[in-house]
């Protein structure tokens, strides 16, 4: 297998050639054992070709690995489910509020904050002991787009802005104010360079190395809705919509699939799916 030498082509359309430890090592992340990583590869050795997609390869090892394990399947798939808690953004937002609450904090989502100068509708604010957030979110459905520099720009300035008013009002020099912006694609380089300068914090998918967003979700063991495989679009959707963004939240109000007039079939398998994407 090592020896395989062809090229894949990854979604913006250019070509690399192909990482078995990559691949390996996505798998072990999402929980699969090195048996079970060893077997999928095998399988999926065969049907490799030069010029495959990466998308293929995803497609190809997400089904094999929902034959061993949903929760593994779940979060191997993780990245793709981010990309469904839109269009509108603002699940997105609800996700990351828990996130926060899953580290200890109290999180509010979608509030409108007067700042010193002007007042500013804000995506999270999230307090814990000394510390206080603002959190702008920058939600993409398309992996291939980047928050550039003049987001991180807008976001400061509204952040000092914000905290300007916090520190006339609470009056506490103890109190840590910190700013910052969340996206589930990435940023660039100068977006990044300038959250470094400022003090703010820039999160991505896969940035910072070990407190990425990708690794945020790991540590709370929070899986969005849209994990489930058991799900369709428009069933997603209506959850949604109704407040539910987490697996967990799905399973204190598996009463709310009654209103999809879902088979009894399709209701235990989601069910299902469900609980087993929650265990350890």
């Amino acid at each position: 297998m090592n020896e395989i030498n062809i090229r894949v082509k990854k979604r913006d359309g250019a070509y690399a050639p192909f990482d078995i430890v990559k691949l390996r090592n996505a798998l072990q992340r999402s929980g699969a054992t090195i048996d079970e990583s060893t077997r999928i590869i095998e399988k999926i050795e065969p049907l490799l070709f030069d010029g495959i997609s990466t998308k293929r390869i995803y497609q190809i090892a997400y089904g094999l690995l929902r034959k061993y394990s949903h929760r593994v399947a779940g979060r191997y798939r993780l990245k793709k489910a981010i990309l469904e808690l839109g269009p509108t953004g603002y699940p997105f937002e609800k996700f990351i509020g828990k996130l926060f609450e899953a580290d200890g904090y109290e999180a509010e989502v979608g509030i409108f904050i007067k700042g010193l100068c002007v007042q500013h509708e804000v995506d999270v604010v999230a307090e814990k002991g000394n510390k206080k957030f603002m959190v702008e979110c920058k939600f993409h459905s398309d992996t291939r787009k980047k928050s550039d520099v003049k987001v991180a720009l807008y976001i400061h300035s509204r952040f000092l802005d914000v905290s300007a008013r916090w520190k006339q009002e609470e009056n506490n020099s103890e109190m840590i104010y910190k700013g910052m912006v969340v996206t589930n694609t990435r940023f660039s380089e100068d977006a990044m360079q300038y959250g470094k300068c400022a003090g703010m914090k820039v999160v991505s998918w896969d940035y910072p190395r070990g407190n990425s967003l990708k690794d945020w979700i790991d540590r709370s063991g929070y899986h969005p809705i849209t994990s489930l495989a058991s799900l369709r679009k428009k069933e997603k959707q209506f959850l949604l919509e109704n407040g539910i963004v987490l697996c967990r939240q799905l399973k204190e109000s598996f009463r709310l699939l009654d209103e999809l007039r879902l088979s009894n079939t399709r209701m235990k398998r989601i069910k299902r799916e469900t609980l087993d994407l929650l265990e350890n």
